[in-house]
């Protein structure tokens, strides 16, 4: 049965702890303590956390603790009432969404306004074997298992007697060349690089393939930052194929849609997102996975509904006929709109239209190099890095995380990077279906 009560106070539901959601329900806290309004603000999220995602090619590299990209939500949202659970299903008549968790049977929580902000996931396509053979990057598990796969891997090639068998475990297969999978293989080589190092063998003899079926890698930044990250990507003995992916994955190897078979144990699968799975409950229009809404981020015929971040497909008002892209730029930004709506809705304030200009992208892609274009300034190089460094550690939400964060990259460049290999994630539990709650053939 929906839990409340015609006597309780009007409740504002946001599903998700992603930027969008995070963000909305900050704001929306603040707005409503100015207000002295009695509104009850509950966030419904899998994770006591929130995901500093763009900091996840260093976690498997190994340049940061997984704890300091996990942004607390008792310590940052201290008036918001926490669901841990996942959002199953979402009744827009009679305004309930059903939760589920590990410890409990699925219940019901109603709502006066719902705030859909679930997130993306990984877009899986319908390839043998990707699923159960491939690992994304969207969770700390992920991060932590492809470090530790590596790690893994390294390990056992280096008493492995068959040179078959030992140029597998030194293989590493990286599908997707966009600015998330061109940073995790830059990453992942620098760690490969640092183990070989103190290992005593030629660096070359790990193999890192990156495939895109894009003509170009990182398009996102343009073609000149572009032709210079190609450049520095094949100096550091990276094979890229382009216009290039897979038909089939096994447990020893994969195949190339040119038919090369690439014996391999690790592949990182980092090509592309979709709205998380609760968006198909709803009945509603879908744009490319995302929910269509409008220009004040609400759902059209539902005004009590509104979403943003990455399950949304917002307009860009600055670019007619086109939507915002799932970046955490738009998602931050997007949930200080959804507060300011939202109160709207409930008597706060005025609604406003979301309208914001890309501001550009910043990558960084391993020791001493990285790409960035702030204000449409074309940066590569240390300056590149230093202001990929700064951004990223000023964007974290926590002070405390961006102290961790910051005393994290002073110690990596005068220490080597730690290569332990702690165990602490399982094939299984990093699976596509364990850590981001996808099924095998969702795309």
């Amino acid at each position: 049965m929906p839990d409340g009560n015609a006597a309780s106070p009007q409740r504002v539901v946001i599903v998700g702890s992603g930027f969008a959601g995070f963000t909305c329900a900050q704001k929306l806290c603040r707005i409503v303590a100015k207000a002295n309004r009695d509104i009850e603000i509950v966030l419904v999220t899998p994770n006591d956390y929130m995901l500093y995602t763009p900091l996840l090619p260093d976690v498997a590299g190994g340049l940061i603790d997984p704890r300091f990209v996990a942004i607390s939500l008792a310590d940052s949202l201290p008036r918001v009432r926490l669901v841990v659970a996942n959002a199953r299903s979402v009744d827009l008549r009679n305004k309930t969404l059903t939760v589920e968790d590990e410890h409990h049977p699925p219940r019901q929580l109603s709502w006066d306004r719902l705030v859909l902000t679930p997130g993306s996931v990984t877009r899986l396509f319908d390839i043998p074997g990707l699923a159960e053979h491939a690992r994304g990057l969207k969770t700390v598990a992920e991060a932590l298992y492809l470090r530790e796969q590596l790690l893994r891997q390294l390990e056992l090639a280096d008493d492995e007697e068959d040179p078959e068998v030992r140029r597998a475990r030194r293989t590493v297969v990286v599908v997707g060349a966009s600015y998330a999978g061109t940073e995790l293989v830059a990453q992942l080589r620098a760690l490969a690089d640092a183990y070989a190092a103190r290992r005593g063998f030629d660096p070359a003899e790990v193999r890192f393939l990156l495939l895109d079926t894009a003509p170009r890698v990182m398009p996102e930044v343009g073609e000149r930052l572009s032709d210079k990250v190609l450049k520095v990507l094949r100096k550091r003995g990276i094979e890229i194929r382009l216009e290039t992916s897979l038909t089939k994955l096994d447990e020893n190897s994969v195949v190339l849609t040119d038919g090369t078979v690439v014996p391999t144990r690790t592949v990182a699968w980092v090509t592309g997102v979709t709205g998380a799975p609760v968006l198909g409950t709803l009945g509603l229009p879908l744009e490319k996975g995302r929910l269509v809404v409008d220009a004040k981020l609400n759902v059209p015929g539902h005004p009590d509904v509104f979403a943003g971040g990455d399950a949304a497909a917002v307009p860009d008002l600055t670019k007619p006929g086109r939507i915002t892209p799932p970046t955490a730029q738009h998602a931050t930004r997007q949930g200080k709109t959804l507060a300011r709506n939202v109160a709207a809705s409930l008597g706060i304030g005025t609604a406003a239209d979301y309208k914001h200009r890309d501001l550009g992208l910043v990558v960084d892609l391993g020791p001493r190099f990285a790409v960035a274009n702030p204000m449409g300034i074309r940066l590569s190089g240390l300056p590149a890095k230093a202001v990929t460094r700064a951004y990223h550690t000023f964007a974290v939400p926590r002070a405390v995380n961006r102290w961790a964060i910051t005393v994290s990259y002073l110690t990596i460049a005068v220490t080597p990077r730690p290569l332990a290999l702690l165990g602490l994630v399982s094939h299984e539990e990093a699976s596509f279906g364990a850590s981001e709650g996808i099924s095998a053939k969702s795309g």
